[in-house]
Formats: structure tokens, C-alpha cells, sequence
């Protein structure tokens, strides 16, 4: 089936959605794409049909992908005037890869359900680097039969596809994936703050630790960037809040208490006072370093 040309509509072509949709176009699948921010020539050159509204994207597309920030954003592009519910017909699936809110995502797939359409929730984690190298780990909320169609298409920009379970599922998996990371990188920068006030040299520090039991993908990768002060994005600070807020605002309907989670978040709130709300989310480290007042390593500008 992924070699079999498909009708593919792609909403959102920012950091995560260029890439994305990139996968599908090299494939040979014809897509339909629109963002509201400037069109990236790598999409401009690629040869996609580029529309005016979400809505003529859904007239022209078989199956519907959906890339944008927050629970409103993804609102406005199913429902809003000229949105994907306008121009949808009966067979048609929609695939939100956006990082929503669970309860809102079971709202809009009844919606979808009710035009006679299918819909699937697909929020994915790996930032730029695993939508680049077509590695994201992806976590499917949705009916199975949809899932194994829509299948072969998420193969082409992932390698870790999970069906969690039924629509909101997806997003419920990707929330859980957001507390572990924040913990992890407000973890990581204390250990490096630590160690670094300590006269000790942190690369080393970090180095050592990589062949040891507290060895992880955030220490490998935001480690690093913490060490060399590269904090472009990645994956935004402000972009990690509202995940956190989602996970916040989760716990208080279910009655669960989260102290590490409201405290990662305030470490991020921290630093988006102090302008970094556009930052690598591991740029959280600079909240730690400001209570420290010493920094894991020098700017290397300084």
C-alpha cells in the first residue's frame, strides 16, 4: 500500500510538519497541503498542490493530516470557516498529529464521525531531528481498522507506531510522554548544575554518566545542548507549557496529584518570563541556573 500513490492533504508545515509531509511527497503520494506561515521551499519545490483553505485541501484529499500547535489551532482548521469538516465527504479520514487536549480530541472525532468520516489522533514525539530522519515514535488513538490503513503512511514518518487505544488515547500517551521528558530534562539540568558549581567539568560529568544507569536520550541529546548552549528549537519551550497545562488540567479532572509535573512547569514558566518561551525545551536549565546563579557552561559568545 505505500507504494500505491494516495490523495494526501497536510495542514501545518512549520519545525515538525514540513519534514512530515516531506516523507509522504518523497514516496510518490500527491499532496495537498497549507500553513498559515510562510510556505518552506523545501515543500514550495516539491512539487505539492498548494491550497488556500483547509477546507479545499479536504475536498482533494483521500485522507487529511493535521500538524499545528495547540487544541484551539486544531478547532479552527476542522470547524472554522472554510475548515476540513466543510469539505469533507462520506470515507474520508482525518489524522491529528498535533499534541491536543485528550477529552477535546474525542469532541472532534465524534464530529468527524458524525459526516461519516474517520479519525485518528497520532500525536508523535522526537522533535525536528525524528520528523527530519522519519524516526518520530507515534501514539494512535482510533479505531484498529483505520489505524492499519492509515498504517504505511505513518511508516514513512516514524518508526515507533503504537495504537494506545481508542480516540483520545493517542493524546492521553502523548501527555504521559511530555511529564517523562520535562522530568527528565529538570533532572538532567540539575545534575549538571550541581556538578558544574562544583568546580567539576560538566561535559566529562556527562560523559560518564552516559556509560552508567542514569543514561538516557535526554541526557545524550539536551545534555549536550545544555553543555554547548545551543538552545535553538527543536521542540519549544512554549509549545512543552502547554503539554504540561494539558497533564495539569488532566490530573485536577481525575483527581490525580502531580507535584513533579507542577514543577517542571514552573521551571518553564520561569524561563518564558525571562523570554525563552521560544527556546529548546532544554533551555529549562536556565530557570535552575538563575537560582544557582551559575550557568553549566559559558555562553560560547562570552
Amino acid at each position: 500500500m505505500t507504494n500505491t500513490p494516495r490523495k494526501i492533504g497536510f495542514i501545518g508545515l512549520g519545525i515538525m510538519g514540513a519534514p512530515m509531509a516531506g516523507h509522504l511527497i518523497k514516496a510518490g503520494h500527491q499532496l495537498f497541503v497549507t500553513t498559515r506561515g510562510k510556505l518552506r521551499a523545501e515543500i514550495a519545490e516539491s512539487g505539492a498542490t498548494v491550497c488556500t483553505t483547509a477546507k479545499g485541501v479536504a475536498e482533494r484529499a483521500d485522507i487529511v493530516f493535521i500538524m499545528v500547535p495547540d487544541t484551539p489551532d486544531v478547532a479552527k482548521v476542522l470547524f472554522g470557516d472554510d475548515g476540513v469538516a466543510a469539505g469533507l465527504s462520506k470515507g474520508k479520514t482525518v489524522v491529528d498529529m498535533s499534541s491536543i487536549s485528550p477529552i477535546e480530541t474525542k469532541a472532534f472525532a465524534q464530529k468527524i464521525n458524525a459526516l461519516g468520516c474517520d479519525y485518528l489522533d497520532a500525536p508523535v514525539s522526537g522533535g525536528e531531528v525524528g520528523a527530519r530522519a522519519g524516526s518520530l515514535t507515534i501514539m494512535v488513538g482510533g479505531p484498529e481498522a483505520v489505524f492499519e490503513r492509515v498504517r504505511p503512511l505513518f511508516e514513512l514518518m516514524g518508526k515507533n507506531i503504537t495504537l494506545v487505544g481508542a480516540n483520545g488515547d493517542g493524546q492521553t500517551c502523548k501527555v504521559a510522554n511530555q511529564i517523562i521528558v520535562a522530568l527528565n530534562i529538570a533532572a538532567v539540568g540539575e545534575a549538571l548544575v550541581f556538578a558544574s558549581k562544583a568546580g567539576a567539568d560538566p561535559a566529562k560529568v556527562r560523559q560518564a554518566l552516559m556509560g552508567g544507569f542514569a543514561a538516557s536520550r535526554i541526557l545524550e541529546v539536551h545534555g549536550e545542548r545544555m553543555i554547548k548552549r545551543t538552545f535553538a528549537p527543536g521542540f519549544r519551550i512554549g509549545l512543552h507549557q502547554k503539554d504540561l497545562s494539558l497533564a495539569l488540567a488532566g490530573a485536577r479532572a481525575l483527581g490525580v496529584a502531580l507535584p513533579q509535573t507542577a514543577g517542571a512547569a514552573q521551571l518553564m514558566q520561569a524561563c518564558a518570563a525571562n523570554g525563552g518561551q521560544d527556546l529548546d525545551h532544554s533551555a529549562l536549565v536556565q530557570a535552575l541556573e538563575l537560582m544557582a546563579n551559575h550557568p553549566v557552561a559559558p555562553d560560547p559568545a562570552s
